[in-house]
């Protein structure tokens, strides 16, 4: 019997669960997982894990102490929240997890080395080796420089929102351990760029950029993994095996493993070693030329850090709401409001999704019908399914 894509896939690649859900976690099996906010706010919303959540927030309310605000026990409850579901997540697979520093600091290395230790902290207070843990990190010249800090004291990065060819070497002259290049959002971007509907798979901008940056390292020896991240389709998926690792998505995941036929292996080290590629040396003026000059790079790294800084917040948002009520003072409408009017950037009175920003798993928990729009009704719906979950805990 032939085996389905998901089982060759993996004869080749390291497959990684691009999900904060620990059901399908446990269902697929990665050999490594990755979160960020939005992923942890989408899963910070289901039932199930409501436990994890609110021992998590009473937690960081005492360890605040007495006349703290409820925004700033929401901002300590993140990290801690992150940290959770890490400690669960590494119950179930046998390697790593990747916890993503607070996207606000991704201009301030001094901020992010030190938010990244902590997180490390954290992790090893619990009994992790940092060997399991990957700090993840936006890949801006400042966060870079921080990826290289921490390497050198033995704390491994994963960094993000990577688009462009000058990042990647930076990450590689850096000694950080992994990359994320986004393969899905550069296709978006020149979808949106071009007014294209599709690109054939061969001939998607991801796919040719995560493969450009693989043969690179390969052809030049940097030991630096390349993971390919943000698929749209399994087409994306299917161009790139042989990549060190990729992360999916569990709604691709179960694609793959349903689909049954050949995978042929696309990305060998071999082949890259023998491809004709000029090294570029970088330094700061070098990156910041190439990031200038790259478009699609500048805008999409600005777009991302933005999404995920929303997506915090929105996070946040909702720990601080759940505190309100605890404390029988919930504020439901003004944090309906509050997040609502960061979202809808034109003001017209409905996010859509490229308003939003974030990951697509938090925009159709809030799009209750579907319609491609989220209302100031639809948001509200979303947060007070959360104040409702509260009531189990009190």
């Amino acid at each position: 019997m032939s085996k389905n894509l998901l089982e060759q896939l993996r004869e080749f690649t390291v497959v990684v669960a691009d999900t904060g859900d620990i059901r399908a976690i446990e269902k697929f099996k990665p050999q490594d997982a990755t979160t960020n906010p939005s992923l942890i706010t989408a899963a910070a919303q289901m039932p199930e894990y409501q436990e994890i959540v609110n021992q998590t927030l009473l937690q960081a309310q005492k360890d605040a102490g007495r006349g703290a605000s409820q925004k700033d026990v929401a901002a300590l409850a993140f990290d801690r929240l992150a940290v959770s579901f890490g400690l669960k997540i590494l119950q179930i697979i046998p390697g790593r997890v990747s916890t993503e520093v607070d996207a606000r600091l991704s201009y301030d290395t001094e901020a992010t080395v030190a938010k990244a230790r902590d997180l490390i902290a954290q992790y090893k207070a619990a009994g992790i080796s940092r060997d399991r843990v990957l700090i993840k990190i936006a890949a801006t010249w400042e966060g870079i420089r921080a990826a290289e800090i921490l390497e050198k004291e033995g704390i491994h990065c994963n960094l993000t929102l990577l688009f462009g060819l000058h990042q990647a070497i930076a990450c590689a002259e850096a000694g950080v351990t992994l990359i994320s290049p986004f393969v899905g959002r550069i296709l978006d971007w020149y979808k949106k760029e071009t007014g294209r509907d599709s690109y054939p798979s061969a001939e998607d901008p991801g796919v040719l950029s995560v493969t450009t940056i693989y043969n690179y390292y390969k052809k030049f020896g940097y030991k630096t993994e390349v993971m390919g991240a943000s698929f749209r389709n399994i087409g994306e998926i299917i161009e790139l095996a042989g990549c060190d690792l990729l992360t999916i998505s569990p709604a691709l995941l179960g694609e793959l493993k349903a689909t049954i036929g050949d995978l042929p292996r696309k990305l060998e080290p071999s082949k890259a070693a023998t491809s004709d590629i000029e090294k570029i040396p970088m330094d700061k003026a070098t990156f910041d030329k190439m990031h200038a000059e790259d478009r699609m790079a500048h805008d999409k790294l600005d777009e991302g850090i933005k999404g995920f800084t929303k997506a915090l917040e929105t996070l946040e948002t909702l720990l601080a709401e759940k505190l309100a009520r605890l404390d029988g003072k919930s504020t439901l409408s003004h944090a309906t409001k509050d997040i609502f009017h960061v979202y809808d950037l034109d003001g017209d009175g409905f996010i859509t999704r490229e308003e939003w920003m974030g990951t697509d798993a938090v925009f159709d928990a809030l799009d209750v019908n579907k319609d491609g729009k989220i209302t100031p009704e639809e948001m509200g719906a979303g947060l007070g399914a959360v104040i409702q979950m509260v009531e189990v805990a009190k």
